[in-house]
């Protein structure tokens, strides 16, 4: 699996149209992706899930309203239950051979976090659907994974947490070896790199792209809550002690860079799940998540030093967080061949 800021061909999309993600508060989730379609458009071809004609009428108006060129654009008819691209959307691997380079969809399966949403039937369904459409060869591991749950650096170290992969509610029946070898024979990784706990608010039981990320193939970014009484800070700490102390697959020390949190984040009384972690890397452009909150700048600032030669796009996710994600959620690499 190449690490994300690797070249894509594209960036996936599955379009929002399950109000009951947002309650009371969908009117303006449709215009977000627009943004997200807007920053993304000048740097590679952003691939749209939809239910049916009459969907991706609807996405294509608005986007025109919004002065959003739909040349950017192309539709898949792949019908979803929801937007959360980045954990039913296909993973992509690819494979060196000589004087070629192949690229392959790896089917994990997806059980809506646990089954905490159904239906998902839909949603499990979409790599398949990826694979068929774009003539690729599918890998059917046979085990559930979010893409969320992972992060790569492309050369054969991954990140994950135990909060998440060895929940009861994933894969009840395989042990931490047994997750690991299926990783490592279906991903390509060598070196599995454990974290701990989520954040506060996560529905996903702890997804490491809210937490850290690789940001090239040595040095990790990891989210930190400075405030001993928030109850981010002890297990923000629990993981950057563990990546201090982290080897890469060829046994370097891992470099650590911390990227602040932003203020607690609440809509109805309940917390939500807002990191500024839950950027994502397109060829030309990062996007960040942000959250009207006095760290905004700070991340913005942090994540341009560590992608100089990208520009860095701001992307209003105050609403899209209600959903219980942000930026990286609801997007999903296609790696260029």
């Amino acid at each position: 699996m190449p690490a994300e800021w690797e070249p894509h061909a594209a960036t996936w999309l599955s379009w929002p149209h399950k109000r009951e993600s947002w309650p009371e508060k969908f009117e303006p989730i449709p215009g977000v992706f627009v943004e997200i379609v807007r920053a993304l458009s000048g740097s590679e071809s952003v691939h749209v899930n939809v239910n049916d004609a009459a969907m991706q009428a609807e996405v294509e108006a608005l986007v025109a309203a919004r002065g959003v060129p739909l040349d950017a654009m192309r539709f898949f008819r792949i019908p979803t239950d929801d937007a959360w691209c980045r954990d039913h959307g296909p993973i992509f691997v690819v494979r060196a051979a000589p004087g070629a380079r192949r690229i392959g969809v790896v089917d994990w399966g997806y059980n809506a976090w646990g089954g905490k949403y159904p239906p998902y039937e839909r949603d499990d369904q979409v790599p398949k659907r990826v694979a068929e459409a774009l003539g690729l060869g599918r890998f059917a591991p046979g085990v559930i994974l979010e893409g969320g749950a992972i992060d790569v650096n492309g050369q054969g170290a991954l990140l994950t947490t135990e909060a998440c992969l060895l929940h009861p509610n994933r894969n009840p029946h395989l042990t931490r070896r047994e997750i690991e070898s299926v990783l490592s024979d279906f991903l390509g990784v060598t070196r599995i790199l454990w974290l701990g706990e989520g954040i506060a608010g996560d529905d996903t039981d702890g997804h490491v792209d809210d937490l850290a990320r690789f940001v090239d193939p040595r040095t990790v970014v990891a989210a930190i809550e400075e405030d001993p009484a928030e109850e981010n800070c002890r297990p923000l700490r629990d993981n950057l002690e563990r990546l201090r102390s982290m080897r890469d697959q060829a046994d370097r020390p891992l470099e650590v860079v911390t990227l602040p949190m932003p203020a607690p984040a609440y809509f109805q009384g309940q917390r939500l799940p807002a990191s500024y972690a839950n950027f994502y890397l397109a060829n030309s452009v990062v996007l960040v998540p942000l959250y009207d909150t006095d760290n905004d700048p700070v991340a913005l600032e942090t994540i341009q030093r560590l992608f100089p030669t990208r520009r860095v796009v701001g992307i209003d996710c105050k609403d899209l967080v209600w959903g219980l994600g942000a930026v990286h959620c609801v997007t999903q690499q296609q790696p260029a061949v």
